[in-house]
C-alpha cells in the first residue's frame, strides 16, 4: 500500500514552522550548464495561512491556529485578518500581553475593524478574569469599555444592515464588561440595547435571561430563556439553562423534558449533562441526578462548581457525610464567592454519623465565611449560632 500523501493543512503548517530555517539553509552546488534550472518554488501566500488558521481556530486547536496566523502576519505585517486571528488565538492561549499588543496593532492598521475592537475588549476582560493579581490589571475593565466606545463611534458612522448588527455586538460585549464590574442594572440595559438591534439573536436573549436571574427576577429570566430556545432550538446551553430555571420556579413537569432534550442534543457537553442532573435533583429523582452529575464531572471536572454542590446535597440527603464533605469542599474551592456552597459545607461538618463525627470548628469556619460573603444569610447565621 502506498503511503498517504500529507494534507494541504499539514504541508502549510510544516512550512510555517520551518520557513525561517529554510531561508537560511545553504544552497546546493550549481547544476551543470546544460541542465535546465529548476523552477523556483512558489511562495505560500498569507491568505492560505489565514484560511488554515481559521480552520484550526474553529476546531478549537488554538495552538495550531496561532502558528498559522503568525506565519501569515510575518508574510504580511499589516494583514488585518492575520492580525485578528493572531490576537484571538493568543487570547485563547492566555498570552494576554501579546494579544493586546497584536490587536492594538490591528486597530492602528484598520481603524474601522469592529471585530478588532471587540477582540481587544475581550483580551482585556480575559486578562482581568484570569489574573490572580488584580492590582496589576485594575484598569482592564475600564480599558475594555473605552475600546468599545471607540468601536461604537465607528459603527454609528456606518450605513446599511451592518450598522445595527455591529452596534448589537458592541452592546452585547458592554453587557459582559458591566457584569464583571458588578453593575447588574447597566448590564441588563446593555443587553436590552443589543436585543433591540438584533431581536432574534439567541446569545443576546440568553444573556438577558441570565442577568435577570442574577438580579433575582426569575419570571423575566424565564421569559428571555424561552425566547432563546425558540430562536435556536438546537443550542444545548439555552435549553439546559431554561430547564433549570423552570425547575427552580417549581415547574419540574416542564423542566424535565427540556433538560433531557438538552443532554440528548449534546451528550458530551458537560453543562447540558450536568443541568439535567440539577433538574433531576430538584424533581426528587436522586438516581438520575447522581448519574448525570457524575457524568458531567467526568466530562469537565473543573469548570462547574454547581455540579459538585448538587452532588454534595445528594450525599447530604443520603447521610453520606464523607462524600458530602468531599463534594462540597470542591464546590466551595471552585466557587469560593458563593455563600450557599459554604453554608452547606458547614452543615455537612456540623452533622455526624457513625463514620463521620461532627467537626464544629470547621462548621463554624464555613458558616462565618458564608456570612462574610452575605451578611444577611439567615441559614448561615442560624448555623453559626448552633455551633458557637
Amino acid at each position: 500500500m502506498k503511503p498517504s500523501l500529507p494534507s494541504l493543512a499539514t504541508l502549510l503548517l510544516t512550512a510555517a514552522l520551518t520557513g525561517a530555517s529554510a531561508q537560511t539553509a545553504p544552497t546546493t552546488p550549481a547544476a551543470p550548464a546544460q541542465t535546465a534550472p529548476a523552477a523556483p518554488a512558489k511562495p505560500v501566500p498569507a491568505a492560505s495561512y489565514v484560511a488554515l488558521g481559521d480552520m484550526y481556530f474553529n476546531q478549537g486547536k488554538y495552538d495550531m491556529a496561532y502558528v498559522a496566523y503568525r506565519a501569515a502576519a510575518q508574510l504580511e505585517a499589516q494583514n488585518p485578518r492575520a492580525l485578528l486571528g493572531l490576537g484571538r488565538s493568543q487570547t485563547k492561549l492566555r498570552l494576554y500581553g501579546p494579544a493586546i499588543e497584536t490587536l492594538r496593532r490591528l486597530i492602528s492598521v484598520d481603524a474601522t475593524s469592529i471585530s478588532g475592537y471587540i477582540a481587544l475588549s475581550q483580551a482585556y476582560q480575559q486578562q482581568y478574569v484570569q489574573t490572580s493579581d488584580l492590582a496589576s490589571v485594575a484598569r482592564n475593565l475600564e480599558l475594555a469599555q473605552n475600546v468599545l466606545t471607540q468601536a461604537q463611534t465607528v459603527a454609528q458612522s456606518q450605513t446599511g444592515t451592518d450598522r445595527d448588527l455591529n452596534l448589537s455586538k458592541i452592546w452585547n460585549e458592554r453587557g459582559y464588561v458591566y457584569r464583571l464590574q458588578g453593575q447588574i442594572t447597566q448590564a441588563i440595559e446593555a443587553f436590552k440595547q443589543a436585543n433591540t438591534l438584533n431581536p432574534d439573536n439567541s446569545v443576546v436573549l440568553y444573556n438577558l435571561g441570565d442577568m435577570y436571574y442574577v438580579s433575582g427576577d426569575l419570571p423575566q429570566a424565564l421569559n428571555y430563556l424561552q425566547q432563546a430556545v425558540i430562536a435556536d432550538p438546537t443550542d444545548p446551553y439555552n435549553r439546559a439553562y431554561y430547564g433549570k430555571l423552570l425547575a427552580l420556579s417549581g415547574n419540574v413537569t416542564a423542566a424535565r423534558p427540556e433538560a433531557a432534550q438538552a443532554a440528548k442534543l449534546a451528550p458530551t457537553n458537560a453543562y447540558a449533562v450536568g443541568q439535567y442532573g440539577v433538574v433531576s435533583y430538584l424533581a426528587k429523582d436522586p438516581v438520575q441526578a447522581r448519574t448525570q452529575l457524575n457524568a458531567a464531572l467526568r466530562l469537565d471536572p473543573l469548570r462547574y462548581p454547581e455540579f459538585y454542590y448538587y452532588l454534595g446535597r445528594l450525599n447530604l440527603d443520603a447521610n453520606d457525610l464523607k462524600a458530602a464533605r468531599d463534594a462540597l469542599t470542591r464546590a466551595a474551592a471552585l466557587g469560593s464567592t458563593n455563600p450557599e456552597y459554604l453554608y452547606y459545607l458547614g452543615l455537612s461538618f456540623e452533622r455526624s454519623n457513625t463514620v463521620s463525627p461532627s467537626d464544629r470548628v470547621k462548621a463554624r469556619e464555613n458558616y462565618e465565611r458564608a456570612l462574610k460573603l452575605s451578611p444577611n444569610y439567615k441559614l448561615a447565621q442560624d448555623g453559626l449560632n448552633r455551633v458557637k
